[in-house]
C-alpha cells in the first residue's frame, strides 16, 4: 500500500504564518524520510486558518528542500485560471524537479462567494467551462495545444511532463478524469457518497491517453492517529472545531466511518486495508487536521511504521 500526504497548510490560533509555512516544509521533509509517496498542497483564498493560496510558489520552495518524494498540487482551482499559465507554472516546477512533480486540478471555488468573484469573476460561468479548460490543460501537457489556428508551448518543456490528476467527490468529476485520461483522486473526507460507485464509474468511462494508459486512482481519506483510541478521538474532536462554523454541530453521515479514520496505528491500518479492497485502490493520500504541528506529525509517523514496518 502506498501512502501519500495532503497538506491545507493550516495556520493554528495565533500562530504566525510563516511558521505555518514552515511546517509544511517539515511535514514535507518527514512525509519523504518516512517513505511517503506524494506530498501535495491544497489552494484556498482568503481563509484565515488555511495559508497556501498559491501551491506552484509553495511547491518551488518545499522542492528546493526535498530530494524525492513527489510534489504537487491538491488541488489548482482550474476554473480560476487560463490552461496556459497553469501548465507554464507546473512545466517550470517539473524543469527544476524533473520526475517528481504532479498537477492536481480541481473545480471548487476554493473561498466565499465574493473571494472568487474577486479572483476570477463568474465562478459558476467558469465552472461550465471546465471540459474546455481540462481539454486545454491536456492538450498543452501532450504538447498539440493550438489557438486561433497556432500551435502554442508551455515553456519552458520539462524533461518529464507532470503527472495530471482530477480531484473529485462525485461521478461528474470522475467523468471528467476519464474523458481527458488523467489519473482520479477521489476526495472520500470531504464526500457522503460511496467511492467504489463514483471510482468504478471512473475506471468504466477511462479513454487511454498519452498522460495515463489506464485508469489510475487515489483515494484521500482523514486520518487522526495517536498512542491511544481515546487520545486521537480527543484530537480529531479538537481539530474539527477549528473549521466548524459557529453554533453548528458536526452532522453524522453514512460515510461517516470512510471520511475519517480515527485511532490508533493498527486500527487505521486495518481500515484502510478493508477500504483498498473494497475500492480496488492501492494509494491513499491522507489528511490529518490536529491543532498541534507536532502531534500532526507524529500522527504521520505513527501510521507510516504502522503501515511500512510492521
Amino acid at each position: 500500500m502506498k501512502l501519500s500526504v495532503l497538506d491545507l497548510v493550516p495556520v493554528f490560533d495565533e500562530t504566525d504564518v510563516s511558521l505555518a509555512l514552515g511546517q509544511a516544509v517539515e511535514l514535507a521533509q518527514t512525509a519523504e524520510r518516512l517513505g511517503y509517496n506524494r506530498y501535495w498542497v491544497a489552494e484556498h483564498h482568503d481563509m484565515p486558518g488555511l495559508a497556501c493560496t498559491s501551491p506552484e510558489v509553495l511547491l518551488a520552495h518545499i522542492g528546493a528542500r526535498t530530494e524525492r518524494i513527489r510534489i504537487g498540487s491538491g488541488a489548482v482551482l482550474l476554473p480560476h485560471y487560463k490552461p496556459l499559465k497553469v501548465v507554464e507554472s507546473f512545466h517550470m516546477l517539473a524543469s527544476l524537479y524533473p520526475g517528481r512533480i504532479d498537477l492536481g486540478l480541481g473545480r471548487a471555488p476554493g473561498g466565499s462567494g465574493p473571494v472568487s468573484l474577486a479572483l476570477s469573476g463568474n465562478f459558476l460561468d467558469n465552472v461550465w467551462k471546465m471540459p474546455e479548460l481540462l481539454k486545454g490543460v491536456t492538450e498543452l501537457l501532450q504538447g498539440n495545444y493550438t489557438y486561433e489556428g497556432e500551435r502554442i508551448t508551455a515553456r519552458p518543456t520539462p524533461p518529464v511532463p507532470p503527472e495530471p490528476w482530477l480531484l473529485g467527490t462525485n461521478t461528474k468529476s470522475a467523468a471528467y478524469a476519464a474523458e481527458w485520461g488523467t489519473g482520479f483522486v477521489f476526495g472520500q473526507f470531504m464526500s457522503d457518497v460511496a467511492g467504489e460507485e463514483v471510482l468504478g464509474a471512473y475506471r468504466e468511462a477511462f479513454v487511454p491517453s498519452a498522460l495515463f494508459n489506464e485508469p489510475s486512482t487515489i483515494v484521500a481519506v482523514g486520518v487522526v492517529c495517536a498512542e491511544t483510541g481515546e487520545e486521537a478521538r480527543f484530537l480529531h474532536s479538537a481539530g474539527s472545531a477549528l473549521f466548524r462554523k459557529p453554533d453548528s454541530a458536526e452532522e453524522p453521515s453514512a460515510m461517516a466511518d470512510r471520511k475519517w479514520l480515527i485511532g490508533t496505528a493498527a486500527h487505521i491500518k486495518a481500515r484502510l486495508e478493508q477500504l483498498a479492497r473494497l475500492y480496488g485502490v492501492d494509494e491513499f493520500i491522507v489528511v490529518t487536521m490536529i491543532p498541534d504541528y507536532r502531534k500532526r506529525l507524529r500522527s504521520f509517523e505513527l501510521l507510516a511504521h504502522a503501515v511500512f514496518h510492521s
